[in-house]
């Protein structure tokens, strides 16, 4: 009797370490193409995770990659990353579980990539380092540094009278042709960063090689990474391109680098998840913008900024396309309300030869006074305040219904338009670094601080 008992005891323990060891075996579960509606295919008969691949054969041999971007009850909502062309009717719909992430590794520097980090400029393949997660790590803002130190981004305008710290957020807000690209090439090539990462989503196919090789040049690309996705593109991999972008600059700054990432354009990127979510069903609630798009672009931006560690940063631009040239558009009023400034580049200055063509009363950096002394500051406000006061009786000045003697404080705007704006033209290989904008700036309005004490005691 005894014998028996530990006879079954023993097959009990035994049993019990074989199913332990068990590991559960993840069925892949086939499904079918239902139908396409606008860029949308609908598969039913599978499941799988939001931003999960899925196969959709074409043939035995060819297959295209979707992505998982929405589900109603049995229907599966699959966003394609590639052309469609020779997609039939109950094609087989294949889960996976990959997701998509971002390669990383210094080897990206100097290279051109598409919004899957395949290289796209023919000097071979990348050998990345590791992989991140595409959709980024999120950082406890109170463990982020404070931003305490200028940038220097090589724009004698900006260094002076909107100085931008390390680990700020700019938009810089432009119509068409008003010189928004040509800025961005001289940052590139001009501000004191260890790396610049460029993202040009949703941008004609023509600019970008134009970008590249005319504004970035082959001395500014040494030190770059481009990540291109045109407008020709499907709208899943210009938002994955806008992802990756920030992620390849949130790896570099988490190895200590100071980082600048030219983002051209937050608003192509804003229409994307536009197209993706109106394409599933989400209705639009401002000039055909769903509420999803609103909940993306402060997702995208607060991955930049300064780090929790190893003291890098990531110092952002990113342009908003404005129509009209007005501020009342939906997506440059989410960007202003999340940024911490912004820098507005004026068709009025642009028609009349000024470039860069930025108007200095619309824009503003929220970070300058932590950044700069109190003698920086005041001579910049100084400015502000006379240009001001020629913007304001600048129709009465040009009919020439003022009187010279009338205002002591317009005679002074007057005098000293013309110096301001010499000041602020910049040739587009003329460098400024950061001391030397402040020098030219406080030498400018040494005259105007001795021109308003005299105002003031008269």
């Amino acid at each position: 009797m005894i014998n028996e008992q530990k006879l079954k005891s023993g097959w009990i323990k035994k049993l019990s370490n074989f199913k332990s060891n068990i590991k559960p075996v993840s069925i892949i579960v086939e499904g079918k193409l239902h139908r396409m509606v606008g860029l949308t295919l609908e598969a039913i008969g599978c499941e799988a995770a939001i931003g999960s691949h899925c196969k959709v054969l074409i043939s035995d041999k060819e297959s295209i990659e979707a992505e998982v971007v929405g589900f109603s009850g049995e229907k599966l909502y699959l966003m394609p990353t590639a052309n469609v062309q020779g997609l039939t009717p109950n094609a087989r719909v294949i889960p996976t579980s990959k997701v998509y992430g971002a390669p990383v590794g210094p080897a990206l520097l100097g290279r051109i990539i598409d919004g899957s980090g395949d290289p796209i400029d023919g000097k071979g393949k990348i050998d990345f380092e590791k992989t991140y997660p595409l959709t980024g790590r999120a950082i406890n803002p109170l463990h982020r540094e404070t931003i305490s130190k200028p940038l220097d981004v090589g724009i004698r305008a900006i260094n002076s009278l909107l100085t931008v710290g390390q680990g700020q957020r700019m938009g810089l807000f432009a119509g068409s042709g008003v010189g928004k690209s040509v800025l961005l090439g001289m940052m590139t090539k001009f501000t004191a960063a260890d790396v610049i990462v460029v993202g040009l989503i949703g941008e004609r196919g023509r600019e970008v090689k134009d970008f590249i090789e005319n504004i970035l040049g082959q001395e500014g690309l040494k030190r770059a990474v481009v990540v291109a996705t045109p407008a020709d593109t499907p709208p899943l991999l210009r938002l994955h391109g806008a992802m990756l972008a920030t992620t390849i600059a949130e790896y570099f700054r988490d190895q200590g680098k100071q980082v600048l990432l030219l983002m051209d354009s937050l608003t192509r990127f804003a229409q994307a998840q536009r197209e993706i979510a109106l394409a599933i069903g989400e209705p639009p609630v401002t000039k055909g913008y769903p509420p999803s798009v609103y909940a993306r672009i402060p997702q995208l931006v607060e991955r930049a900024g300064q780090g929790d560690k190893n003291g890098g940063s990531i110092t952002a631009f990113y342009t908003i396309l404005i129509e009209g040239d007005e501020q009342s558009d939906p997506i440059a009023d989410a960007a202003r309300a999340i940024l911490d400034g912004h820098v507005f580049l004026s068709r009025k200055y642009a028609e009349a030869g000024q470039y860069p063509a930025i108007d200095i009363e619309r824009s503003i950096s929220r970070v300058m006074q932590d950044v700069i002394d109190d003698a920086h500051l005041g001579v910049a406000s100084r400015f502000r305040s006379i240009l001001s006061t020629y913007e304001q009786n600048r129709d009465l000045i040009a009919v020439g219904a003022y009187q010279k003697g009338s205002d002591p404080r317009i005679d002074e705007a007057i005098d000293f338009h013309p110096k301001m704006m010499a000041f602020m033209r910049q040739n587009m290989s003329e460098r400024c670094q950061h001391e030397e904008s402040r020098r030219q700036l406080e030498e400018m309005m040494n005259t105007s601080t001795q021109l308003d004490t005299q105002v003031n005691n008269a």
